[in-house]
């Protein structure tokens, strides 16, 4: 499971459902990406079949993780929307019903709990994984500002080579802008 709000990432279980939300971000395409205002869940329950519809690099690439379907349940504060909750399974197939009732109750739950707790402080994380974290993607636009600067290109353009840098390197947008702003670092400070 990953949570997001808006299109920051505050929360996910595990590599890969944090991989999941990344590759949206990098690719600009995914279930989630397209749950403005949504009410229902999205389901995606057989990825395969999406390969060469949809999203297809984002199909592949989740393929690739090992994930075969995915469900969107929208994250709302009262009636406005504020994010997502996105898991998904090994093995394809639609949700129950059941299913689905008790993945919007932990969408509410741990909507609650995130926005409680995120951001919280410095050290530590509040929910107990790994994946609790606090403006993932800050580091992503600090390396957005130092690119526009370096390249001497407007903020779009520059994130956008930021995207297709990780994607073609295969590393997790945050992982590339990790080494975009190690490099302006002086020597002596490396």
């Amino acid at each position: 499971m990953a949570v997001s709000l808006g299109r920051e990432l505050v929360w996910f279980s595990d590599a890969t459902s944090g991989r999941l939300e990344d590759l949206q971000f990098v690719l600009g395409q995914g279930p989630a990406l397209l749950s403005e205002d949504a009410t229902d869940v999205r389901e995606v329950p057989d990825l395969e079949r999406l390969l060469a519809q949809q999203w297809p690099q984002y199909a592949a690439e989740a393929k690739g993780l090992g994930v075969a379907a995915l469900f969107v349940w929208p994250v709302h504060i009262g009636a406005l929307q504020v994010g997502t909750m996105t898991g998904y399974r090994r093995t394809p197939g639609a949700l129950s019903t059941e299913q689905s009732a008790q993945g919007w109750l932990i969408a509410d739950a741990l909507a609650q709990h995130v926005l409680n707790h995120w951001p919280s402080h410095s050290g530590g994380d509040d929910l107990g994984h790994a994946g609790a974290v606090e403006l993932h993607r800050a580091v992503v636009h600090q390396a957005t500002g130092v690119l526009s600067v370096r390249l001497d290109v407007p903020l779009a353009e520059a994130l956008d080579r930021l995207r297709a840098h990780a994607y073609a390197s295969g590393q997790s947008l945050t992982a590339a802008a990790h080494v975009i702003l190690e490099q302006q670092l002086p020597q002596d400070t490396r």
